[in-house]
């Protein structure tokens, strides 16, 4: 991790691939990791992203001309994204091979399906689900569990991969500690819906 400049802040990551490549002033939370052939680039302004983040294979991430980048907790940035000068919010899952462009802001506990293309500028709410060209919201759905068990798994795939074990997903053990985090997740999302409905009752 010490081939990368001194405004990359990468300390608390848990996995950063040989292949990975981080130019600039980047910063990325605990447990976040990189995968094979990731890149990162912030010439201007910056790129944050969040505790328990997973970058996937071939995934680009750059500043916007006018517009950093910021990626929240507990996301995962899928193969052959390109992430572009945006705001992700926590708990997302940006579908493979889509793209999110110049300043768009993307709430909490969202899923955008493969092969999305957001233009510039668009603002997508919470708990959506988005697809298309132009990504356009299909469906309204608190993703919160879907999201953090998918971010669960790779951050368990990191330490494995630390160790240079591979096969993580496979074992038992992964198997076991999944279902026990579903269980956990599930009990989490209720508790926030919950709320949510008790709040909306209030303000009415």
């Amino acid at each position: 991790m010490s081939r990368f400049g001194p405004d990359v802040s990468i300390s608390e990551a848990t996995f950063i691939h040989p292949s990975a490549l981080i130019y600039g002033k980047v910063s990325l939370g605990e447990g976040a990791s990189m995968w094979p052939y990731s890149v990162i680039r912030s010439e201007t302004r910056e790129v944050v992203i969040g505790a328990y983040t997973n970058i996937q294979d071939f995934a680009m991430i750059h500043i916007g001309d006018t517009t950093g980048t910021y990626i929240g907790s507990h996301c995962s940035i899928t193969h052959h994204c390109t992430i572009h000068g945006c705001t992700i919010g926590d708990n997302c899952l940006i579908g493979i091979n889509s793209t999110i462009m110049d300043g768009c802001v993307i709430g909490d506990n969202c899923i955008i399906a493969g092969h999305t293309f957001l233009r510039e500028g668009t603002v997508i709410p919470d708990n959506s689900i988005v697809m298309g060209t132009p990504g356009k919201v299909v469906r309204t759905h608190n993703n919160y569990a879907k999201c953090r068990l998918n971010a669960f798994m790779y951050y368990r795939n990191a330490a494995a991969f630390i160790k240079n074990e591979h096969r993580e997903w496979a074992s038992d053990d992964c198997m076991t500690a999944m279902s026990a985090e579903m269980e956990k997740l599930r009990i989490e999302q209720n508790k926030l819906e919950e709320g949510e409905i008790a709040t909306k009752a209030i303000s009415e």
